[in-house]
């Protein structure tokens, strides 16, 4: 399998893992398509232009993939800042009991 080819089975099992949310396999691919961009840009490119078309795409699944890595965070920070304000909530319920 030619790296381009490595790379774009790279990204779409990339966009697969990142619609099921699926953390563990997007860190994995994330090192396997490192490798593979490491591999084409050592070899002298059949067809640049494909060559730009598929780091492109690839870059395009990596700027989705920060965005959702953006919204998992603030709704992490959002769900524990809830999380603190009842355990503050509850405090003050137990003090006036």
């Amino acid at each position: 399998m030619s790296a381009l080819q490595r790379i774009q089975q790279t990204r779409h099992a990339l966009v697969d893992a990142m619609q099921a949310g699926d953390w563990d396999a997007i860190g994995v691919l994330d090192i396997e398509c490192r490798a593979c961009v490491d591999s084409v840009l050592q070899e002298v490119p059949e067809d640049p232009s494909q060559l730009r078309s598929h780091l492109e795409d690839l870059l395009e699944v990596y700027r989705q993939l920060l965005n959702v890595t953006r919204l998992a965070r603030q709704s992490v920070v959002d769900e524990m800042s809830q999380f603190t304000q009842a355990k503050n909530a509850a405090k003050v319920y137990h003090l006036f009991r």
